[in-house]
């Protein structure tokens, strides 16, 4: 059965990628298209003689300098052109393609031949949910009414377009039940909820052994918060920076992004940046942090499943996929609105000795990658079984 694999953009290393990485894995001989491709960012992920770019993707004399503007622009400037480039791709040598959508990669042309597997990591939320916060947030500065009007006529016709192309999947796999609920409102399809898997490397006995070890020192010294995240406004990292300068607490924040000279402007003294950890480092910090915080309104979100593989309780706002991770009071706390105050409410008040390292290993053992491999060759079958 020939493979082929879509993924709209592979700019950044998160939580999508690492999904993508894993489909990869699984079927090694599956060439990735995408809309733009950074290899200096992904090369060590997905080699460029797999990644097929599509005819958006800038000239490699220029591409320094075009994908720069990409970034600081948040993608707008290209948005246009999308819809038109995934529609493109010829997929009639294929007996499947297995997309990874969160905007644009469901409205490829496969018209039954190929099949068309579909795993949703949400309807793009700028387009829903959130895209008056978005418009809002570019309205700003100089530009911003000129930015404004051209975002309101984008948003207007990718919208439509978003909608129209919802059909064309053959079966749709959600990220969540919180996307599933979106999937439904927005595209007005049903689909079965398949959670995205934390690494094999979070749930082996030398992690418990060291976050074991770990925990016995945060006992004795238990004077830090974690946060790991990629250093973007819709993270709401600010929010936590000044809940924690208010409270004088520490707090370590691992990641990058482009938000993170704002961020360093706002954080006190008590606030150090790491950048990208990974490995020992990032298990380190993870198992001597007295939690880790997680603020952001996610679609699912993997951070909080290693910090539980490190026996680390989580902190995280009430709200989207982190009420599918979380036991309340078991391993976890949740505050209620998205803001300093009421974070700061929860860290003056939170006891990290009511929490047990057994319970938080044991929430993150559900979420293995063993039982999303097992998953997703099942919508195959299942899929294949009907042509």
């Amino acid at each position: 059965m020939k493979i082929a694999l879509v993924h709209e953009l592979l700019t950044m290393r998160g939580g999508a990628e690492r999904v993508l990485r894993i489909l990869a894995d699984m079927f090694p001989d599956a060439p990735i298209f995408t809309l733009l491709y950074d290899e200096k960012k992904l090369g060590d992920w997905f080699p460029r003689d797999r990644v097929h770019p599509s005819s958006i993707q800038p000239k490699p004399s220029i591409f320094n300098f075009q994908f720069s503007i990409f970034n600081s622009f948040n993608h707008h400037l290209y948005l246009n052109r999308f819809p038109a480039a995934v529609e493109a791709w010829d997929f009639s040598a294929f007996d499947l393609v297995i997309s990874s959508s969160s905007a644009f990669a469901h409205g490829i042309i496969a018209n039954g031949k190929p099949k068309h597997l579909c795993y949703v990591q949400s309807p793009a939320r700028y387009l829903w949910d959130r895209t008056h916060d978005v418009v809002d947030q570019a309205a700003k500065g100089l530009l911003g009414p000129l930015k404004r009007r051209y975002l309101e006529r984008a948003f207007h016709t990718l919208r439509i377009w978003d909608s129209e192309t919802a059909d064309r999947p053959d079966m749709l796999l959600a990220a969540s039940k919180t996307v599933e609920r979106r999937i439904e409102l927005y595209w007005r399809r049903q689909s079965d909820v398949l959670y995205p898997p934390i690494d094999d490397g979070w749930l082996e006995p030398t992690i418990r052994e060291r976050a074991n070890h770990s925990m016995r020192e945060q006992m004795e010294h238990p004077d830090y918060f974690l946060l790991v995240s990629t250093l973007a406004r819709y993270k709401r990292i600010d929010l936590t920076i000044e809940a924690c300068n208010r409270l004088k607490c520490r707090l370590k924040i691992v990641g990058e992004g482009p938000d993170r000279k704002r961020l360093e402007k706002l954080a006190g003294p008590t606030i150090e940046f790491y950048g990208y950890c990974t490995g020992d480092h990032l298990i380190d910090l993870l198992s001597n942090a007295r939690a880790t915080l997680f603020p952001g309104d996610e679609d699912f979100g993997l951070v909080p499943l290693e910090s539980m593989a490190c026996g680390t309780p989580v902190i995280a706002y009430r709200s989207g996929g982190a009420l599918e991770t979380i036991i309340e009071h078991e391993t976890g706390e949740f505050f209620d609105e998205a803001t300093p105050e009421s974070l700061q409410f929860v860290l003056q008040n939170f006891d990290q000795n009511k929490y047990s390292r057994d319970a938080c290993i044991t929430q993150a053992k559900k979420f293995s990658r063993e039982k999303f491999e097992a998953g997703i060759r099942d919508a195959i079958d299942t899929l294949m079984s009907d042509r």
